[in-house]
């Protein structure tokens, strides 16, 4: 059974939002400040609690704060002031304080908090602020033509709906629906590896000495990382050698590979074992006509350094903020600028910066990790060169750089 949805006609000032991740969530939080109308569909019927991205930088929590969002999430965060690199199991590392730029920010720490509970707090606020959301409506079929956009929506019982606007912002993630209607290309590659999440409670800060909160360690012939977020911590494994995946994610592999990390008589009670691809890549364009992308719909990156979930919020005020514009009659074509200022910067300052800190990782002779450690080091310990690195693995040289582009 088909029904109408609530706009008669397309709205042009209305903007029809697939997808309730953060990158969603925040532009429909952003328009309500802006009094801009907007629908917003999701296909699964509530948020989703998966464990993805769990670091917040320093400009993103700027951003939020002018949503009201931010104080919120920094209260059920924990606040990490470092973040290192390290060798084990020696403990040697290159430690970056991000007091260098407590001139250049109100938040000069990484905030470990899951995306999961930003989504709480946005949808809540989206809600609160009478907010029109969809949940378990799947985008499936798409049309826009001079007039406006058309969006049929369908529900598990098979029922659909159809969504008008002036607009349609693809921020639905990795396996975009909206992509096919927007790009031409999505090229990229997938790395070789794979990794496997394993989240535990175990206290790693109580036996490795100098743990910052995010650290992305070396290892005999191998690597991890450990990420601690308030209530545990999550730990970045990969299969040993020869070992297959299937060997690799059962629970005495995890069991193992953690008491090499930090040896214990207490077990490291495992919560969660997850195996995941990484991938690399990258749209052609973020606008065809009415309809744009946003966050992973338009690019995927290696988790390392945390960069993807930031971007795609930051693509988020980009494009509201230019919409807004045009809604208030300033030519479409503004909306290519979207393009120019958000594709080059996730190129070269997401991609290509987490693509170097996978390689980093994964890097095996020791003479070259040495060499790198030092040159690390080096970084760190000059006031000037840890204050360009922070901002710029802080993403505010790449904000900078796309403000810039006409």
């Amino acid at each position: 059974m088909e029904t109408q949805g609530d706009a008669v006609g397309p709205d042009k000032r209305r903007v029809v939002i697939v997808g309730a991740g953060p990158v969603g969530l925040t532009a429909a939080r952003l328009m309500q400040e802006k009094g801009i109308p907007f629908v917003l569909i999701e296909a699964a019927e509530q948020l989703s609690e998966d464990l993805r991205a769990s670091t917040f930088h320093p400009p993103t929590l700027e951003m939020l704060d002018t949503l009201g969002a931010g104080a919120p999430l920094i209260a059920q965060g924990l606040i990490g002031r470092t973040w290192q690199i390290r060798l084990h199991p020696s403990g040697e590392k290159a430690l970056f304080d991000l007091a260098a730029i407590a001139d250049d920010t109100a938040h000069p720490y990484r905030l470990q908090c899951t995306q999961a509970t930003l989504c709480r707090i946005l949808l809540a606020q989206v809600r609160e602020r009478g907010g029109d959301v969809r949940m378990g409506m799947a985008a499936d079929a798409i049309e826009q033509d001079d007039n406006g956009v058309r969006v049929t929506a369908k529900a598990a019982d098979g029922s659909t709906e159809i969504f008008e606007g002036g607009w349609l912002i693809g921020a639905d993630g990795a396996r975009s629906r909206v992509r096919g209607e927007v790009a031409t290309s999505f090229e990229g590659k997938t790395y070789p590896e794979t990794t496997i999440l394993a989240t535990t409670r175990f206290p790693f800060e109580e036996h490795l000495p100098g743990l910052s909160n995010v650290n992305y360690v070396w290892k005999d012939a191998g690597t991890f990382s450990l990420l601690r977020l308030p209530d545990l911590w999550r730990c970045s494994l990969y299969p040993d050698g020869d070992e297959t995946i299937e060997d690799a994610v059962r629970p005495e592999s995890i069991a193992r590979k953690l008491q090499e990390i930090a040896p214990s008589d207490t077990p490291h009670i495992v919560d969660e074992i997850r195996p995941y691809r990484i991938h690399m890549r990258i749209v052609d364009r973020y606008r065809n006509g009415r309809i744009l992308l946003a966050g992973d719909a338009a690019h995927l990156n290696s988790p390392s350094g945390g960069m993807g979930m930031n971007g795609g919020i930051h693509d988020a005020f980009e494009l509201v903020n230019t919409l807004e514009q045009v809604i208030d009659g300033v030519s479409p074509d503004l909306l290519d600028r979207y393009t120019r200022r958000r594709r080059p910067i996730a190129e070269d300052e997401i991609l290509k910066q987490a693509d170097r800190n996978r390689s980093r990782m994964q890097e095996r002779d020791p003479a070259r990790r040495r060499e790198m450690l030092a040159e690390l080091q080096a970084i760190a310990a000059d006031p000037d060169k840890a204050r360009a690195h922070l901002l710029r693995t802080s993403m505010y040289t790449g904000l900078a750089r796309a403000a810039e582009i006409a």
